[in-house]
This record gives C-alpha cells, structure tokens and sequence, in this order.
C-alpha cells in the first residue's frame, strides 16, 4: 500500500470511528508499527488530526478562525448557551470565558436578569453592552486574536482580584482520555487561572467539541462540576464520558 493510500485509510478510519489506534492498523496492514505513526504525525502536521498517546483523535473544529468559528454548529451552541444560561442567578457573579458560544450566552440571558459579569473577551463585552442590569467588568491584557480574548500576565494578576461563583468555560475539545483541551498553551494558562477564581466550573460543549481534541490540556474532569452539552445521551463518546464520572449538564 502506498503511503497516501495509508494516509487516506486512517483519515477514513478516524471519520468512521471517532479515532485510530496505531497499533491495530499496524497489525491489520502488516506494517511496523512506527510507519502508522510517521502517517500520523504528516496528518497531524497537516492539521487532519491531533496525535494522542497510541493513536491519533480528530481535529477540533473549535480551533478554526473565529469568523469560521460562529458557522460551527449554530444550533448546538444555542441549546447549550440556553441551559448555561440557566445556572446564573440573579446577584451571581460570574467568569464568562471568550468565544462563540460565550458569545450565545449573552443572547440567552434574561433581558431583565441583574447579575455581574467578568470577561476577558472583547466581543462577550461588547455584546453585555446590551444587558442594562449586568454588571460588566473586563480583564485588559494582551489579546489573543484567534479567540478575541485577553490573555498573558497582565490578565491573569486582574483575574488574581476576582471572586466569582460561577465560570462558564469554553474550550476546543472534550474527550474522555485527551480530556478538556484547547489549541493554544497560552490560553490553557488563563482558562486555569480563571476555574481557579470561581466557585464552580462548567463546560460549554457544542457538539462538534464532544469527541474532539486539542494539543493543550485545560483541566481535569475532576476540577469542574459538569459538561453542557446537548449531544445524545446515547452518543458513544458520552457514554464514555459519563463511565468515566463526568458530570453532564443536558441541553434540551
């Protein structure tokens, strides 16, 4: 088998089955075991996957530009926007991480819900804008423009100063065994220095993060107190997540 034949089996595979086992290929081709594993990293190299102990997992299309980013499964991250949403109380104050589906839970909450809001996203800021009973207040540093969000000492020593019952993350995969990871370490970094300033985390999991994988792991399972997301209970990858002790959070 030629190696493009190879590199388009394992893409084929990781569609089908949601990962690759390196060694299982190797077996069923009669090939070193090594030689998947080159096949792997010129497919992780390319961006088709991400590379994970053993095997390999798909790309997390979370890891997109931001514009490509709000086309992702729109109707997912307004299901999941709405029941995250519903865990602010009134009074509460809250962590709301950057990105488009923070960005959905500003357009979910109550028109007349009185609450106060600390982001370190320019565009969940700008949005708050419209919320006249929210308090806003925006954590200044070095923007990340990939995800529109402030990131770096800066933010995190104004993060340092707050005191939050509630942090609504968003990140670019969840998987059970690569676990909460996102696509850049820099802003792995503040996603922890924000779980670390609130109460309870919660994990805003559209659908096309559910499954998925990035390079820079966020957080343990056992950190945060639960996954939204409005994927099937009977969804393979939440089965696992469930088995696993992961608390989640439907979306209807």
């Amino acid at each position: 088998m030629l190696p493009a034949e190879r590199r388009d089996l394992l893409l084929a595979r990781l569609s089908a089955d949601g990962k690759v086992v390196a060694k299982d290929i190797a077996a069923e081709l009669s090939l070193p075991e090594d030689t998947i594993r080159r096949d792997l990293r010129e497919l992780a190299a390319a961006g088709l996957c991400q590379r994970v102990y053993g095997g390999a997992l798909p790309p997390a299309p979370a890891e997109a530009s931001y514009q490509a980013r709000t086309a992702v499964a729109p109707g997912s991250k307004k299901r999941v926007a709405a029941a995250a949403a519903a865990l602010i109380r009134p009074g509460a104050t809250v962590l709301l991480d950057g990105g488009t589906t923070a960005l959905a839970v500003v357009a979910a909450l109550p028109a007349d819900l009185s609450a106060t809001i600390v982001t370190h996203s320019v565009t969940v800021a700008a949005a708050l804008v419209e919320h006249p009973a929210v308090e806003v207040l925006v954590l200044g540093g070095r923007l990340f423009k990939h995800s529109a969000v402030t990131c770096g000492a800066t933010t995190a020593e104004a993060a340092h100063g707050i005191a939050a019952d509630l942090f609504l993350l968003g990140v670019t995969g969840v998987h059970h065994r690569a676990g909460l990871t996102t696509g850049d370490a820099d802003e792995a970094a503040m996603k922890r220095t924000l779980a670390s300033r609130a109460a309870e985390t919660y994990v805003l999991a559209s659908a096309e993060k559910i499954g998925a994988a990035s390079p820079y792991t966020v957080l343990p399972f056992a950190e945060i107190a639960g996954v939204v997301t409005d994927v099937p209970g009977d969804d393979s990858e939440l089965v696992r997540l469930s088995a696993a002790g992961v608390p989640l959070i439907r979306a209807a």
